[in-house]
């Protein structure tokens, strides 16, 4: 049988010859690459250079072996199939392509290969989009519905407390940055509210902000979780596989809570993604390249887990670029009054009629250390305004376990305190009560309180009301 160009002869046609059939490939749109049996590329067209960015005279002559020994071409000739089409990656160039091989013979034996293919890296990046905005929408989903069975959650920080304050304010310039912020206080403090809040002043506030917790995924299937898996990894892998965390956040924020929890392991595997942006799947070889600001949060001791070995000093440096740390609210007792009144109109809202705090809640509440911080103050008032019938709260409808576990505390204290300085704390709280009532305008509470302007000033920077 034999082989070769097969055509008809025409007199108003040339010849086919060597140089003919160059120009003729040289107009195809996508790359053509010759090589022969030593692998050395013979010949390769225009759209080499055009589609590859690699100018063909520095690929001419050289040994494809040595450029891109994993190409298509050198495994056909190796393993004597014909042909083959499908897709195939460049390591050489970083650059996923799609086409054909098929081997060049005179009908006795392999004088070389040809390959014509075309870059697909637009296509892939565009579906990588795809699937990661389909990925995103699915995350939100199972969000929203996580969020709806939750109690009502206070989406903006309530307070005047200077230490606060000052968090605040740093958070708001790191915020416009893309440098690594490591949240720090203790459980209830709002540190994933202060994470929201980072995100959204940010330059990818339109972008996802995805949370991993930590603490709540199984050292197993953690790593999955983070950074995805191909078609088949492990048994019970979803079909088509799955992307992860990192690549669902990609150009956005990605917040890992209670990062403390996270076995040395897998502190080592996200070392090597905060310093090189790139993860690779699990039960995959290829590299994918991430845009990510990271914020992380832990309630945990850090300084102490690294002494004890259990947390990586290296990844402490890299995540504590710019600490935020958060007091606890037994720090913030300025702040107890606007952050009770806060949480009650909004569940008064919900049942339809006002709510307010009894005087002798009140006190209660400035007196309590709160070991829960805002989440355990805000489940008290969610309590107690359900039990109440009425629209004044007193402490009977208040959870029974926070009266027994302040008991001790408050007896303790009531003996210690002169009339001079239980009057004075009733003062301060009436006085914060009518700030909060007046959007902390001065003017107002003064005159709901019957106060002078000098002895109004003067009670504030005795009570150290900023």
């Amino acid at each position: 049988m034999s082989t070769g160009i097969y055509a008809v002869k025409s007199s108003n046609f040339p010849q086919w010859n060597r140089e003919l059939l160059f120009r003729i490939m040289d107009n195809i749109h996508d790359v053509v690459l010759v090589i022969d049996t030593d692998t050395t590329i013979v010949y390769a067209n225009e759209a080499y250079a055009r589609i590859l960015g690699v100018p063909v005279e520095k690929v001419l002559g050289r040994r494809l072996d040595q450029i891109e020994p994993k190409a298509e071409a050198i495994t056909l000739m190796r393993s004597g199939k014909s042909c083959h089409m499908g897709r195939d990656y460049l390591d050489s160039l970083g650059i996923d392509v799609i086409g054909s091989s098929f081997l060049l013979n005179d009908g006795h034996r392999i004088m070389g290969c040809v390959s014509i293919f075309k870059n697909i890296s637009e296509v892939i990046e565009l579906s990588r989009e795809l699937e990661q905005t389909r990925g995103v929408a699915d995350y939100l989903k199972e969000q929203l519905q996580q969020w709806e069975q939750l109690p009502l959650s206070f989406k903006e920080y309530v307070g005047q407390n200077s230490t606060l304050k000052e968090t605040l304010v740093l958070a708001a310039k790191v915020a416009k940055t893309d440098s690594t912020v490591l949240i720090r206080g203790e459980s209830g403090v709002g540190k994933e509210v202060l994470a929201k809040a980072v995100h959204n002043s940010s330059r990818r506030k339109d972008k996802p902000l995805i949370k991993v917790n930590c603490a709540a995924i199984p050292d197993n299937l953690i790593e999955s979780e983070l950074f995805g898996y191909e078609d088949g990894a492990f048994t019970g892998a979803k079909k088509g596989g799955k992307l992860g965390k990192f690549e669902l956040a990609h150009g956005g924020t990605i917040f890992l809570d209670e990062i403390g929890d996270m076995s040395i392991t897998m502190q080592a595997k996200l070392l090597r993604v905060l310093q090189e942006k790139e993860i690779e799947r699990v039960g995959g070889t290829k590299t994918i390249k991430v845009d990510i600001r990271v914020i992380a949060a832990t309630n945990r001791d850090l300084e102490s887990m690294i002494q004890e070995g259990t947390f990586r000093r290296d990844l402490y440096y890299r995540l504590n670029i710019v600490p935020l740390n958060l007091v606890p609210l037994r720090e913030r007792k300025d702040d107890i009054v606007a952050l009770a009144k806060t949480f009650l109109n909004r569940f008064a809202r919900e049942l339809g009629h006002e709510l307010t705090l009894s005087s002798q809640v009140l006190r209660f509440f400035q007196e309590y250390d709160w070991p829960g911080n805002i989440r355990e103050i805000q489940n008290v008032l969610e309590h107690a305004s359900i039990v109440c019938s009425g629209t004044i709260i007193e402490m009977y409808h208040l959870p029974k376990q926070i009266l027994h576990l302040n008991d001790d505390q408050l007896s303790a204290r009531n003996k210690s305190q002169t009339v001079k300085e239980i009057v004075a704390a009733l003062e301060k709280e009436l006085i914060l009560s009518a700030l909060a009532d007046n959007n902390n305008n001065r003017t107002k509470a003064m005159k709901e309180l019957g106060f002078s302007r000098r002895v109004f000033y003067d009670k504030l920077h005795r009570y150290g009301i900023n």
